[in-house]
């Protein structure tokens, strides 16, 4: 499919839900105070990026996102592959990563705002904790599927044990290791705004919760709105990331 074409999809499916969102104003016949009609908002969007607010809580949102994304992949994909090598302890391990992983991030937030008080660190360790999981599991998972032809290779060549791990077995199980990344962002986004609507004072989630509080639903949906197409551009651009990997490791393109 063009890019022209999924722009046109794209720009078809947003008219629709404009026209069904407006159409359940008119039916329902919905004040503006319980339902903001699509102009309220597209107003109230102009304003916050007229007077740079939207733009404050986009980059700290972003910016709370990457370090707990980023730490949570390099720690979990290390430790993955570490912990991929040994049977025994990784039967141990096991259990209790399982019994914790169910936990919602959000479940720790009491603990994570008495140890780590207001502003950044609590939102970043609940998205640490949301991403590190699907890509630890997905790593190890990863590691088991790789063929056994690429690790007699390695043995011919007598590879050491941290050149047969970065050379050889962590570049076959990528594109697995890739979908963890994939499941990570949309979890970790989501506990960001969680996060944020718990412990911070500032970023998107905290955009909704204050202007929920000011009765100011426009400006809510419109959080919403630019959390939804951020997320999606994080998807988007994960894609093109791994793409780019598998050409450098001559994977080619999915």
């Amino acid at each position: 499919m063009s890019f022209l074409k999924s722009i046109g999809y794209a720009a078809i499916a947003f008219v629709l839900v404009l026209a069904v969102w407006q159409s359940v104003i008119w039916l329902g016949d919905y004040p503006e105070a319980l339902l903001p009609s699509p102009m309220a908002v597209f107003l109230g969007t102009v304003t916050i990026i007229q007077d740079g607010t939207l733009a404050e809580h986009v980059q700290i949102s972003l910016f709370r996102f990457f370090v707990g994304y980023i730490s949570a992949v390099v720690a979990a994909v290390i430790l993955g592959l570490l912990l991929s090598q040994s049977k025994h302890i990784w039967r141990i391990v096991d259990p209790i990563i399982q019994v914790v992983r169910p936990v919602a991030p959000v479940a720790w937030s009491p603990f994570i705002v008495l140890w780590f008080g207001i502003g950044n660190m609590p939102a970043i360790v609940i998205i640490f904790i949301a991403a590190f999981f699907p890509v630890l599991l997905s790593t190890v998972s990863s590691v088991k599927k790789i063929d056994p032809t690429y690790l007699k290779l390695a043995e011919n060549m007598e590879l050491s044990r941290g050149s047969l791990l970065w050379k050889i077995i962590f570049p076959a199980s990528f594109p697995y290791i890739a979908n963890g990344l994939h499941i990570a962002v949309g979890t970790a986004w989501i506990f960001l705004v969680a996060g944020e609507m718990i412990g911070a004072q500032s970023g998107l989630g905290y955009l909704i919760v204050d202007s929920r509080n000011a009765l100011d639903l426009d400006l809510v949906l419109s959080g919403i709105f630019f959390i939804g197409v951020l997320g999606l551009l994080l998807d988007k651009s994960l894609g093109l990331f791994e793409r780019w990997i598998g050409r450098q490791w001559g994977a080619g393109t999915s």
